[in-house]
């Protein structure tokens, strides 16, 4: 009986000492939780798309308890209720949120873009800009294999005709498909603002652009020899358009000899095409 009992015991005060030196070590290794970190961390969307400029949600939070960061409007996909409510609890001044939508900045689709190849590989933008940069001759260009529209947390994005098209009433502004996307073509376009935009990312010189695709910018600067606002400048054979200087007036895109530039109006789930009579569309 007794060399039955024995071990029994000694496991058991070895237990007991076990769950004491735990219990001492979690209370002497404690992570002290901040509050209003978590109060404010429940506030935001938790998208952690890092738009803010914090690795996420929870970075941000911090920021904003540890006072790091005042601005309380950081947060795109949140928008102004969020930003409203953080600086309630912080007893800060709202910040306004400017809301914004992703738009691709290209119009490289199966009509216009050349192929110099077909791809037959793994399925991903990054994969394939591997190889000579895609099958399109274009190697500025949108390729369609939808690397964004599978980063994107909202379903936004969607492959029409070989590019991709962002529908801005389901857009957040998160920027996830801006840093999912290896050609760097997506950019931010305020909200319910008409402006020009130039839907292109190609610096290559204008023969070589032509001959690439039928819609690109070949940097002619008949845009910028037009505009009444100094809104636009030439860099690389490439046009760009200020959209805080732009009065979208249309002299850009209508003196524009591929098309390269278009008046939109991001509004309403569509964003508008007037100088083609066209709507792009998720």
């Amino acid at each position: 009986m007794t060399a039955i009992l024995l071990p029994v015991a000694i496991v058991g005060v070895i237990g007991l000492i076990g769950g004491v030196a735990l219990a001492v070590a979690s209370k002497i290794m404690a992570v002290e939780t901040d509050e209003t970190a978590e109060a404010i961390n429940e506030i935001l969307p938790g998208a952690n798309c890092g738009s803010c400029g914090f690795s996420g949600c929870a970075g941000y939070a911090a920021a904003l308890s540890e006072g790091k960061t005042k601005d309380t409007a950081l947060c795109n996909p949140g928008g102004n209720e969020v930003s409203k409510q953080i600086a309630q609890l912080l007893g800060l001044e709202a910040g306004n949120v400017i809301p914004t939508a992703a738009v691709v900045m290209c119009q490289g689709n199966c009509a216009n873009a050349k192929q110099k190849m077909h791809y037959d590989g793994v399925y991903s933008c990054r994969m394939a800009t591997q190889l000579f940069g895609g099958e399109k001759e274009c190697v500025y260009g949108c390729l369609g294999l939808g690397d964004c529209e599978r980063a994107c947390p909202y379903g936004a994005i969607h492959i029409c005709d070989g590019v991709a098209r962002i529908n801005p009433a389901v857009c957040r502004g998160c920027k996830v498909c801006v840093a999912a996307c290896p050609k760097h073509i997506i950019e931010m376009v305020p909200l319910e603002r008409v402006t020009a935009a130039v839907l292109c990312k190609n610096t290559a010189k204008g023969a070589q652009t032509r001959k690439a695709c039928a819609a690109g910018c070949i940097g002619c600067q008949k845009c910028k020899k037009v505009c009444p606002n100094d809104a636009i400048t030439v860099e690389n054979n490439l046009a760009h358009v200020d959209y805080d200087k732009c009065g979208a007036c249309g002299e850009c895109a209508a003196a524009c000899p591929t098309g390269a530039i278009e008046i939109i109006t991001v509004q309403a789930g569509v964003i508008k095409l007037p100088h083609k009579n066209a709507e792009q569309e998720a």
